[in-house]
């Protein structure tokens, strides 16, 4: 992100990587939304949207829910995004909620997670890094029995508050 001047806000003058000082900053509320998706070959769809397998050698069975455990896993991902991203910092979650979309037409997994803070800093390194984590966890759980899927378009949908103001996304849809 670039800073009144232009510049990116996470160097100082001489280059180095510094954190950005929110110290002045108004705490408001603020939002964001994340999405991505993730594409598997319809059988692993159907295991996914099942609720995990019962039974069976070639199954995910054995680890069960996928969707809940990514739920569960992108969430954690938001409460640990300052853990991860070395210049992030520290945020008072309010809200943080990750939801999934099946979609048997074009074999896919959509992700969606929102996060709801009131803070002096904006909420969107979280949601993509939740929206990130719920992906990869459903790939954690089915490479067993696909690993050709492929996570694509994790992208910030929105994000409200602070002094940039709202952002809407104008395309959603994950480039062709």
């Amino acid at each position: 992100m670039a800073d009144e001047t232009g510049s990116l806000n996470h160097f100082d003058a001489g280059g180095g990587a510094v954190m950005v000082d929110v110290g002045d900053k108004t705490v408001t509320a603020r939002e964001a939304v994340a999405e991505g998706t993730i594409r598997c070959s319809r059988e692993t769809l159907a295991l996914i949207a099942g609720g995990g397998a019962r039974g069976g050698a070639k199954n995910v069975s054995k680890k069960g829910d996928v969707l809940g455990v990514a739920r569960i896993a992108g969430i954690m991902a938001v409460k640990k995004t300052a853990d991860l991203i070395p210049l992030c910092h520290v945020l008072p979650i309010d809200f943080c909620g990750v939801d999934f979309t099946v979609d048997p037409d074009k074999s896919a997994v959509k992700a969606v997670c929102s996060v709801r803070l009131r803070g002096k800093t904006g909420a969107e390194m979280e949601a993509l890094t939740g929206v990130t984590v719920a992906l990869l966890t459903i790939y954690d759980m089915c490479k067993a029995v696909d690993r050709s899927m492929t996570m694509e378009a994790i992208h910030l949908v929105e994000k409200s508050g602070g002094k940039s103001g709202h952002f809407v996304r104008e395309n959603t849809a994950p480039p062709a």
